[in-house]
């Protein structure tokens, strides 16, 4: 396998994973960062613009795992890259957007257990 189908295919992972919230959020009618908002990634996009942005996620996504290379959900390897991909992107973006939604803990000591 050729180097740039394991990044096409690490990043179709991604783009996959980066597609749920924007089409979910965008489904449930509530805004949600993209990058189309101002400021870029903090500021926040109508619930229309975020379906739109997951679904051309959803389109990218696919074109990195169907039509680069010759994709077999069987193989192992095929199968680990966009799985990574995806959790990688997932964790980034849990924290950088966490700050957001109140997702990161300040003190987590002082939570009550």
């Amino acid at each position: 396998m050729q180097w740039y189908v394991f990044l096409a295919y690490f990043f179709g992972g991604a783009f996959l994973a980066n597609a749920v919230p924007h089409v979910v959020n965008g489904m449930s009618g509530r805004p949600f960062q993209t990058p189309f908002a101002s400021p870029p990634g903090q500021g926040l996009s109508s619930s229309t613009v975020n379906v739109l942005w997951g679904w051309a996620n959803l389109v990218i996504g696919y074109l990195l795992l169907g039509q680069v290379g010759s994709f077999d959900p069987r193989n192992l390897l095929d199968m680990a890259l966009p799985v990574l991909g995806g959790l990688i992107l997932a964790l980034i973006l849990a924290r950088r957007f966490g700050r957001f939604h109140g997702g990161l803990l300040q003190d987590a000591g002082n939570s009550a257990g």
